[in-house]
């Protein structure tokens, strides 16, 4: 069995990659992607500690972190898709429906 270490590694980098990835790219769908990855992120160190520690409260929580994704996702593809209609754009730059 590995150690905790590989999988708070594993998750550190999955998390980087997933910060990296909304403050770098301007595509709406690509910056969902990454929050997505950042959530799984923490769900992986989250069933690393509860395995650890022989509790099984850490699993029972990413079922909730899951649920939360699943919502965020619902609803931010919801709006992507309606921001594409009125825009023809989903590039973050060009989107500025919020300025006055």
């Amino acid at each position: 069995m590995l150690e905790i270490n590989y999988y708070l590694i594993l998750s550190a980098l999955l998390f980087s990659i997933g910060v990296l990835g909304v403050l770098v790219r301007r595509n709406a769908i690509i910056i969902f992607m990454s929050i997505e990855l950042m959530l799984n992120a923490i769900n992986i160190s989250l069933v690393s500690f509860s395995s650890y520690l022989g509790e099984i409260s850490g699993q029972i929580f990413v079922f909730m972190v899951l649920t939360v994704a699943a919502a965020e996702a619902a609803v931010g593809l919801a709006i992507i898709i309606s921001l594409y209609r009125n825009k023809s754009t989903v590039n973050i730059d060009e989107i500025n429906i919020l300025k006055w």
